[in-house]
């Protein structure tokens, strides 16, 4: 998480560092990625369960059950690893119209760290008047404007096509992320009632 907020606030000098470090496709996934998305859904689910959240209509404060919570931010942990690993898979196939020999650790390390204060901003989900609709576009903002610096660093582009590769890649992160917004927050918020009670049955069964 601390590297998240580096990135924010020093981005230049941290994605050097992340340059140098060279780090593998397994060190930035199971030591960063991982443990940073463990980390927001914990925080996430511990505010929904006990704290609880105001669904669409604003009449109601719906304090989640510890199964349907952990279900949930289950299923979080494995759709934002889906995001980033497309991601970074999208960020290769984009490098190579770009005319770039990008390999799957750069493309990917980009996607994971790049994404990573859009993560982290989703923490603020834990508090019942913040709505899903707020975090997701701080976030992304964060995070596009993080990948500036990132793309051009960790992936190398030819100098004329770096801020081309830097605007379709973040495109695809708004598509993306936008899309696992809209069927988280209207989850959070009620709107998908079926799901609801599915997961809520289903939590129930695995914690009476």
């Amino acid at each position: 998480m601390i590297k998240a907020f580096l990135l924010v606030f020093e981005p230049a000098t941290t994605w050097e560092r992340i340059y140098r470090a060279q780090r593998s496709f397994s060190f930035v996934l199971w030591c960063f990625l991982l443990p940073l998305l463990l980390l927001v859904s914990l925080a996430e689910g511990a505010g929904l369960h006990r704290l609880g959240k105001w669904q669409h209509d604003a009449l109601r404060l719906k304090q989640f059950e510890l199964g349907e919570t952990v279900l949930f931010e289950a299923i979080q942990v494995v759709l934002g690893l889906v995001v980033v690993l497309v991601a970074g898979w999208l960020f290769k196939a984009l490098g190579e119209t770009f005319h770039g020999r990008h390999n799957l650790v750069q493309t990917f390390t980009v996607a994971a760290y790049g994404l990573s204060p859009w993560l982290v901003v989703r923490m603020l989900d834990a508090f019942p008047g913040i709505s899903p609709w707020i975090t997701w576009p701080i976030g992304i903002l964060l995070s596009v404007g993080v990948l500036y610096h990132g793309i051009p660093r960790v992936m190398m582009p030819d100098p004329p096509h770096a801020f081309g590769l830097y605007v379709m890649s973040s495109i695809l992160l708004v598509a993306l992320t936008g899309l696992m917004r809209f069927v988280t927050a209207w989850y959070l918020q009620g709107r998908f009632k079926p799901v609801e009670t599915m997961l809520r049955d289903a939590g129930r069964a695995l914690f009476p």
